[in-house]
């Protein structure tokens, strides 16, 4: 494989060689294939498809997020993407400061596998007891627990108007992050709404508290060079090192080469890691 014939069929998988998605179900069959992306580029983040590249159809002169609210874009993919989240098709969550996923509701149970928690109706322990939220995070879900979906001003009726939007902001933050809540809506004259997960999708919930570790781990891999179609194992402890350590990700690539469901390619001068093996490569080159 040329460096050339990797970058050209990413751009088909990603949606960045001119067709656009327009149409919900364009953008439903975009989610499903790729099963995570971005919503903006992100620079820390270069091997991972974004939405936004996949509605204008190109991955030029595309803005990050602190920029997007400046290209016209950006406020109608963001109306596909809620479109999507309204009817469950797909799941928002934070990866890192900026960058927030879409992940695909097939691909979601995986992710919660990682980050979310075992006990998904109990309310958080704070941080004074050594786990992960605030004392005022814990106010936040106990609100949205009892009357959500909530939006932010929603929020700052239950929990108390004279907390700020920043620290209100940090205490949604906290809860999303371990997939506590979960944005559900949006509008334009009230903005994000929030809802615990467990009471907006407890299918996915009860899916997830049967998933182990190893085989969430395992499953994103897979998906992801999918998506990426070669990537290096840097890129791929680089991006999952988000949701795991390091060393957990090192085990499920030797695990899954081992078994012959990873194989290494040869991309140029460089050695990548791919899904499948050469022989099942050349099979689907011959029937598709």
């Amino acid at each position: 494989m040329t460096e050339q014939e990797l970058q050209e069929q990413r751009e088909q998988r990603w949606r960045t060689n001119g067709q656009a998605i327009r149409t919900i179900e364009q953008a439903r069959s975009f989610l499903d294939d790729v099963g995570f992306c971005v919503m903006y580029p992100e620079r820390s983040l270069p091997l991972a498809p974004s939405f936004l590249g996949a509605y204008a159809g190109e991955a030029q002169k595309l803005p990050d997020a602190k920029h997007a609210f400046a290209d016209p874009r950006s406020q109608q993919a963001t109306e596909l993407m809620v479109r999507l989240l309204r009817e469950r098709s797909a799941y928002e969550m934070n990866l890192l400061p900026g960058a927030d996923l879409i992940v695909a509701a097939a691909l979601f149970p995986y992710f919660y596998a990682l980050v979310g928690d075992r006990n998904p109706k109990a309310a958080p322990t704070t941080r004074a007891q050594g786990a992960a939220v605030s004392p005022l995070a814990l106010k936040v879900f106990e609100a949205i627990q009892k009357k959500g979906p909530l939006s932010k001003e929603g929020v700052r009726e239950k929990v108390g108007r004279e907390m700020s939007i920043a620290a209100l902001d940090r205490a949604l933050l906290e809860l999303w992050s371990i997939l506590k809540i979960t944005r559900v809506d949006y509008r334009a004259d009230e903005g994000v709404f929030w809802d615990v997960l467990y009471r907006w999708s407890p299918k996915v919930v009860k899916e997830s508290l049967q998933i182990s570790e190893p085989e969430a781990i395992s499953a994103l891999l897979s998906k992801y060079l999918e998506t990426v179609v070669a990537c290096s194992q840097e890129d791929l402890e680089n991006i999952f090192s988000h949701l795991t350590s390091r060393s957990k990700v090192r085990e499920a690539v030797n695990a899954l080469l081992a078994a012959r469901e990873l194989s290494f390619v040869s991309v140029g001068p460089r050695t990548l890691i791919r899904l499948g093996t050469p022989d099942e490569e050349q099979r689907r080159r011959r029937h598709g």
